[in-house]
């Protein structure tokens, strides 16, 4: 089963995430903001992060470039209400960008793409 981190300021936005991936039988973690995020990824690293952008005090992207120096294969999906974060320097170390709707599929299907590409990178280092 695998382990999803949702980074989320906005509790009714985490919850319809959450539900939707635990319907899908992934293992879900929350974190408020970034601070929570780094600290998480720290102790037990999820196999994916869905990171919000715009949240107080360390925004998505700060908390995107904290995970990846922790964490450089650790795959981190962007979700933002606001397109204009893709064209930022650092929002391109994502592994997926998607524009947040109250229809969580694009969301969804990010995941899986994202870990299945993962598991193929793994199994092709066997």
């Amino acid at each position: 089963m695998a382990k999803i981190l949702i980074v989320e300021n906005d509790d009714n936005q985490r919850l319809l995430y959450r539900e939707n991936f635990e319907e899908d039988g992934y293992q879900v973690f929350e974190a408020h903001d970034g601070r929570e995020a780094v600290a998480r990824v720290e102790v037990d690293p999820p196999n994916v992060v869905v990171l919000d952008i715009n949240m107080p005090g360390m925004d998505g992207l700060q908390t995107l470039a904290r995970i990846h120096d922790l964490n450089p294969r650790l795959p981190v999906i962007l979700n933002s209400a606001y397109a204009e974060y893709k064209d930022q320097f650092v929002s391109w170390i994502a592994d997926a960008y998607v524009i947040k709707s109250s229809d969580p599929k694009e969301l969804k299907d990010a995941v899986r793409r994202v870990l299945a590409r993962r598991a193929l990178r793994k199994k092709r280092k066997r």
